[in-house]
């Protein structure tokens, strides 16, 4: 049997905007992290992402942190209410629309977001497969730290052959692979792809896109 393999990006592509940066303003409003200086800090990684210029050890020590102050049973409680908040307001219809046309493909979320902000995410799309920034744990409490690649730029690409391989396939055992983004950052895996896809995608990507006859759609 034939299998197609669909890669999602999340953030800005199945959301309405950014759970990274929805997450840090969540917790500067839940009064966790102080308003002067993180949210200026948390608007500058953002800043930084879009441009193409993000340093991602420095964010990741900016937003792995916070979880390393808190119980584990605290963190899962705030995060019910994130997404009750702050995630389930930019989960667009079309969005769900486009996951649900590939029910019947292997499907994956694959972010630069770390594991604990997105795994509930992934799962209310009912994807089965994440493959995310992972954050270190110790007895299941957060140590502050990244376990192995950032899933991020060129770590995309590591990361998805590295859980393609722990199932003994890789990426050309599939007959087609598609990947929606909305970022210049990815696009050294939508480079890879039998199928890249630009959703809303920014400035540079969408040139791109244009230059090399990528489709371009848009969930907005």
């Amino acid at each position: 049997m034939s299998e197609r393999l669909v890669l999602f990006d999340l953030d800005n592509t199945l959301l309405a905007g950014d759970s990274d940066f929805e997450w840090a303003q969540f917790l500067i409003e839940q009064g966790v992290l102080d308003r002067e200086v993180y949210a200026a800090r948390n608007q500058a990684f953002y800043d930084q992402y879009q441009a193409g210029t993000l340093d991602i050890h420095e964010f990741l020590d900016f937003q792995l942190k916070p979880l390393s102050r808190h119980p584990r049973t605290v963190l899962d409680a705030w995060h019910r209410e994130f997404m009750a908040r702050r995630i389930m307001p930019i989960i667009r219809d079309s969005a769900r629309a486009l996951v649900a046309r590939h029910r019947d493909d292997v499907r994956v979320v694959i972010t630069a977001t770390n594991s604990f902000v997105t795994g509930p995410i992934a799962h209310e799309f009912g994807i089965e497969n994440l493959i995310a920034t992972e954050p270190e744990q110790r007895g299941g409490e957060f140590t502050g730290n990244v376990v192995g690649t950032p899933c991020f730029r060129d770590g995309k690409v590591a990361r998805l052959e590295g859980w393609l391989a722990g199932q003994g396939r890789a990426l050309g055992s599939f007959h087609e692979s598609l990947f929606y983004s909305d970022s210049l950052n990815d696009l050294p895996l939508l480079a890879r792809v039998t199928h890249p896809v630009a959703v809303d995608p920014d400035d540079t990507l969408r040139a791109h896109a244009e230059q090399h006859g990528w489709p371009i759609i848009s969930l907005n």
